[in-house]
């Protein structure tokens, strides 16, 4: 019953006391179970599901042979028994390498993985249910399971009731499942064993990857809050950048993102650093200062509350208008973004003035943007002039309200110039270059609408 998706459940087992009085950890023990189904022969990206699994994984553990108290053991499945139409062998799951202190044993997992012909079914229950005995007794151990699959359960067993009959022993679950094209229908058969996380292509995989074994190795978490007006952390879908405060040096960089419990999903940042951390809105959020408490959940919390601002132009939906505005916070000089016309974009709660870079500028100033709702600004679509001269200056005024404003100056030595205006009346002043008297300047009147173009010859 193999699916075409690539799921990765990294399953964190607590048994009996993890800890110390003083929370220290002597031993972190790292269990593999490795997908050898038949479907891991698939094609992914350039090459092949297991062949980019081994490579990742040897990679991993090439990483975890230098760390100091971690031992490593593997379990395979669906490698032992070929499929065939009709007939499955569920039973085939196996522990190949057991744990052991030695270093060897780093060696020996992946002389197993270099070995492995994918070949049969899909046994995830069965293989979680064996794999609980494959620790031995251990007063102060933490034990961390990684199941890389390609499929789901196959095998009509129910990895939710293994799961419901370990936590009745006494083992806690803490999953994580990183899928890559994944059938989101299936979803519910995992809602009692994991959280899900994406890795579509080899980057991400390797990326989630390196993410979840670092969280695996620290009990540390970390949860990040963004509280819209309300007082509700609903805010979501914005980078955030954490730097080590003491240096601001970059050391971690995320996409905000809401489970699938609708909740702030948790992270994994090293509780060693005082951190700073940007939240990348418009404008950014800065909270400084930030100490993790080693071993517990931590939460970050920031106001982050956002609204959407949407430009646009009378008469078109094309994004490609040309035409850009500026956003400033309420009379602050320092722009804080440039916003294409016929474009959405969300920014904080509170007032901004607006420069859009049409010819004449129009200003919208105190426009103010409310939480979870959309502020729209229309202009009016330009009309276009073209003008045709010889060499001299000359230049664009707008007539309003009785008054000359002035709008560009020509191009001295062009002979054609096209622009584009916002409709109104306007005024063009012409002398020709070689003319050395002021009572031979030109002047024009003229009327600028929407979509149509007006041709003046000097």
């Amino acid at each position: 019953m193999n699916k075409i998706f690539f799921l990765i459940s990294i399953i964190l087992i607590s048994l009996g006391n993890l800890h110390c009085q003083n929370n220290d950890i002597e031993k972190i023990r790292l269990l593999f179970i490795f997908d050898g189904s038949n479907s891991m022969n698939a094609q992914w990206e350039k090459s092949s599901k297991i062949k980019i699994a081994k490579k990742l994984l040897n990679q991993t553990l090439d990483s975890l042979k230098f760390i100091d108290n971690i031992e490593v053991a593997l379990r395979m499945y669906g490698h032992q028994t070929r499929i065939k139409p009709g007939s499955q062998d569920c039973s085939d799951t196996k522990l190949e390498v057991p744990f052991s202190p030695e270093k060897d044993n780093y060696n020996k997992i992946k002389s197993k993985i270099r070995s492995l012909e994918p070949k049969g079914t899909t046994p995830i229950a069965r293989s979680l249910e064996y794999a609980a005995d494959d620790f031995p007794e251990c007063d102060n151990c933490r034990n961390v399971i990684i199941l890389i699959t390609d499929g789901i359960e196959a095998c009509d067993e129910d990895p939710c009731a293994v799961s419901l009959a370990l936590r009745k022993k006494g083992i806690k679950l803490k999953p994580f499942i990183i899928g890559v094209g994944l059938d989101t229908s299936y979803l519910d058969q995992f809602n009692c064993v994991g959280e899900f996380l994406s890795a579509e292509t080899e980057d991400s995989f390797k990326s989630v990857l390196s993410f979840v074994i670092s969280q695996a190795l620290s009990n540390t978490s970390t949860q990040v809050k963004l509280y819209d007006s309300n007082g509700k952390p609903k805010e979501t879908d914005v980078t955030m950048s954490f730097y080590n405060s003491k240096n601001n040096k970059l050391l971690y960089n995320y996409m905000h993102t809401m489970n699938r419990l609708n909740v702030p999903d948790t992270l994994s940042l090293d509780p060693l650093y005082t951190y700073k951390m940007v939240v990348h809105t418009l404008p950014e959020v800065v909270v400084d200062s930030i100490k993790l408490i080693p071993a517990k959940h931590n939460v970050i919390k920031a106001n982050c509350p956002q609204g959407v601002l949407h430009l646009r132009v009378q008469g078109t939906n094309s994004q490609f208008t040309g035409i850009n505005a500026i956003i400033r916070e309420k009379q602050q000089h320092p722009t804080i973004n440039v916003h294409n016309m016929n474009t959405t974009q969300k920014y904080l709660v509170g007032f901004y003035d607006i420069e859009v870079l049409t010819l004449p500028r129009l200003y919208f100033n105190s426009v103010k943007i409310n939480q979870s709702s959309t502020t729209e600004i229309t202009i009016p679509k330009s009309g276009t002039l073209a003008v045709s001269k010889g060499s001299g200056a000359a230049a664009i005024f707008q007539l309003k309200d009785g008054e000359n404003i002035w709008v560009c100056d020509l191009n001295y030595a062009a002979s054609t110039t096209k622009l584009n205006l916002l409709p109104g009346n306007y005024k063009i002043t012409y002398r020709l270059g070689r003319a050395t008297s002021t009572a031979h300047t030109i002047i024009k009147t003229f009327k600028i609408t929407s979509g149509y173009q007006e041709n003046i010859t000097l």
